[in-house]
């Protein structure tokens, strides 16, 4: 059986229910998961069994007792992993763009998931759930870079708190179209899903939705085009894609946040991008057993490589001098 895991309230969350706050720590156990193990008293609040509706105030303490992980029907299979570190521990992987993450509607196989049952076999992580398992964080189908796998559900459950406490550095290069100004920025916008389209996510007006933080700076002006780094401080659905976009600079090759910029792209370039050009490059954390911070970095894949050299050829038009007053005019 799993340690629990004690969690102490420290911020004021107003009108948030108890599984919907579960969920919101740890994004990736779901929170009819969490209605689940509150009603089969796995989740105790100050020593009591509590209700999914509840609301938790500062100064609460939760246990969260996680059970054993139920055997997970999804089959392993042979695919080739970019493995940047492993310990008994975890193992940090660069997650190729084509890759899903776990197996979902349309994708039963094929998937991150599919390829750690086959290398790790029975050494992973349950508190995910039965789709899930190993998987503390996500990077969208598209999205290249470094992701950590849990092999126990201690290790989980540490990584987990450190993604929800905001301990874990998370540095994403992009490109994205247009000539991006402010040069160095501050996204502050909360972030909602869709009210029409309800695979995407939409920025929302303060008070609603869920916070989301990300920084910005740009690394080169291109042809229409601009290479950035962003530093993510949460990690919201869609957060880098949505936010930039939001700005008015949405990814190269992004059709879903970014279909109308593209396509002028493609009118006025006569090239396309393969997929969206983000790459999740550098990750650092807390080590579960030994508390030190460790730091990986996954090298810049071939096909963003590609696009970052295609746009470095194409020269910036300069503005041309201002016209000059002749005295005759004057």
């Amino acid at each position: 059986m799993p340690e629990p895991i004690d969690i102490e309230i420290t911020e004021s969350r107003p009108g948030i229910r108890l599984d919907r706050y579960l969920a919101e720590r740890f994004p990736e156990t779901s929170r009819g998961r969490f209605q689940q193990l509150i009603t089969e008293r796995a989740v105790l609040v100050n020593g009591s069994s509590p209700k999914s509706t509840d609301h938790p105030r500062v100064g609460d303490r939760i246990q969260v007792s996680w059970p054993e992980a139920i055997p997970s029907e999804v089959l392993p299979e042979n695919i080739p992993l970019a493995i940047l570190h492993e310990d008994e521990d975890l193992l940090v992987v660069n997650k190729s763009a084509d890759l899903v993450v776990h197996p979902a509607a349309g994708h039963s196989s094929g998937t991150l998931v599919n390829a750690l049952l086959y290398h790790c076999q029975d050494r992973l992580s349950g508190i995910g759930g039965v789709e899930r398992p190993g998987i503390v964080h996500r990077l969208d189908l598209g999205t290249s870079g470094c992701i950590v796998v849990a092999k126990t559900d201690t290790a989980h459950a540490h990584l987990s708190a450190q993604f929800a406490d905001r301990i874990v550095e998370k540095a994403y290069l992009a490109l994205v179209i247009g000539t991006v100004r402010p040069l160095n920025g501050d996204i502050r916008a909360p972030i909602v899903r869709h009210l029409i389209q309800r695979k995407k996510m939409a920025v929302t007006t303060p008070g609603k939705g869920r916070e989301a933080w990300t920084e910005y700076r740009c690394l080169e002006s291109l042809r229409d085009a601009s290479w950035i780094e962003c530093q993510l401080h949460t990690g919201r659905t869609h957060q880098i894609r949505v936010h930039l976009t939001h700005l008015g600079f949405p990814l190269l090759g992004d059709d879903v946040y970014g279909e109308r910029a593209n396509a002028r792209f493609f009118q006025e370039h006569h090239w396309k991008a393969p997929r969206q050009m983000l790459h999740a490059a550098r990750l650092a954390f807390l080590h579960p057993r030994t508390g030190q911070k460790i730091r990986f970095e996954a090298p810049l894949p071939s096909d963003i490589a590609a696009c970052l050299d295609r746009l470095r050829i194409a020269p910036i038009p300069e503005a041309p001098p201002p016209a000059r007053t002749s005295r005759a005019s004057r």
